[in-house]
Formats: structure tokens, sequence, C-alpha cells
């Protein structure tokens, strides 16, 4: 789909809606998706709506993104809600290499299953990788959660207790210091929110993660912490965008 340029106070920054390959993820799909941001370059990418993961009777699925972003860059990736139906397998990898001047928000929602029908954690596994690396090879951040709750419980404490949704967002950013991006999360969802702000090493930058039992008010969350995040870093708010 080609690039919209929707945003009012950022006419330079396009946003590209990545498309569904079809009704949903299903077994044996093995997808992939790579996008390089040369220097000096700007984009939002989203998905239009959530993804969804079918049940399997046999095999696996997975989805795998790399993205790379070249000096000076800016990239906001941030897809809707992943959904895993009753036995679904499903691995998803999100590989993110960054120049040390460049700027990442990245982000991922987990739900439990098909909430308004009362399905919470009938999968068979999820499992995700969020990486994000330097053009070197050194780590800046590393998230990875694994959940196969017909092995083991994922309702107790420490992992995810009552809450049917998980949000994440990865601010890497070398515009702000690291203490100044956390403080910006946090003063947005700290208190009518159950989520959690800490800093990444190296003074490189901030991380969130939202949980909840409600897709809106998780949803609200979650874009209010990108909205401070881009406002911290580059001046303008978050854009509406529409989706189906």
């Amino acid at each position: 789909m080609r690039p919209l340029y929707v945003d009012p106070c950022r006419p330079d920054l396009p946003v590209v809606y990545l498309m569904s390959t079809g009704g949903g993820v299903v077994q044996a799909d093995r997808l992939r998706l790579d996008v390089d941001c040369g220097a000096d370059t700007a984009v939002h990418l989203t998905t239009q709506a959530a993804t969804k993961v079918h049940h399997m009777d046999a095999d696996f699925a997975t989805h795998t993104v790399g993205l790379r972003v070249g000096p000076r860059a800016y990239l906001e990736y941030l897809p809707d809600a992943l959904i895993p139906y009753p036995g679904a397998r499903f691995y998803q990898s999100t590989m993110v290499t960054l120049d040390p001047t460049a700027t990442v928000l990245v982000g991922e929602v987990l739900m439990a299953g098909r909430l308004a029908r009362r399905e919470h954690h009938q999968y068979d596994v999820l499992a995700t990788d969020l990486e994000v690396a330097d053009t070197d090879g050194a780590a800046v951040a590393i998230d990875r959660i694994r959940f196969s709750p017909h092995q083991c419980s994922v309702t107790g404490p420490g992992i995810l207790g009552k809450h049917t949704l998980m949000a994440t967002l990865f601010v890497v950013s070398p515009l702000r210091p690291a203490a100044a991006i956390a403080d910006a999360l946090h003063a947005e969802v700290a208190d009518q929110f159950v989520a959690g702000v800490s800093v990444l090493p190296d003074d490189r930058g901030a991380w969130v993660r939202i949980l909840g039992t409600d897709p809106p008010t998780v949803q609200v969350a979650l874009r209010r912490a990108w909205d401070a995040a881009r406002r911290l870093l580059i001046g303008v708010p978050a854009p509406p965008l529409r989706k189906t």
C-alpha cells in the first residue's frame, strides 16, 4: 500500500499500513517482513487491524520482522494486537537493527484470545522475541515471551495474573536522556493504568509494559505512551489513525 501523508504536524512523515495476507494466520504459515529505513528517513508502520492466529491441527506458524534503521532515521512500528485462537501455535520474532543516531519506537500487544467469547489462554503456544541491537550486533534491548498455558499456568503472580492483555513499547533514542524518556512515559500511565516503566542500559532509552482486561483501555494507555514519546523526542503529538 502506498504511503499516506496524514500527519498535519509532520507532513514529511508517512504512515504505511501493512496489509493482511488473508483472513488471518493459519498453520504452516511462514510470514516475513523486512523494512530498510535509510539515512534521515522517517516513517510510521502499522497494521490495518488485529492479527488473528487460527486453530492449528498440525505444525505451527511464524512471523519474522526485520527492521533496519539508518543514521538519524526515525521509525515507529506499532502493529495492532495479536489474537491467538484456541489451539493456535505461533512464534513471532521482531528484530530491530539501528544506527546509534537513529530513533525507534517499537510496540507489541498480546491478547489472551477472543475476549468477547470469553476465550482466555486456550491457545497451545504463544512465543515472541523482540530484540533491538546496534549495527555492530551489540544488544540494546531483548524481550522474550513464552506462553504455553496447557503446560504451565500464565495467570499466576509475576506473569499475567488476572489480566488478559499485555502491551509493550520500547523507545530507543539519542535525542533525550533515558531518564527523561522514562519520566515522560511514567507520567502518562502510572496513575490510571497497571503499568511499569524502566530505563534501558547505557542511556539508550526506556520501555513501558501495560496490563489490562479491557482492550480499549489498554489501547488508550499505549497511545498515551506513544504520544508522550513523540512530544518529547520530535515535538509533535501522535496523529489520529483510521483502522478497520
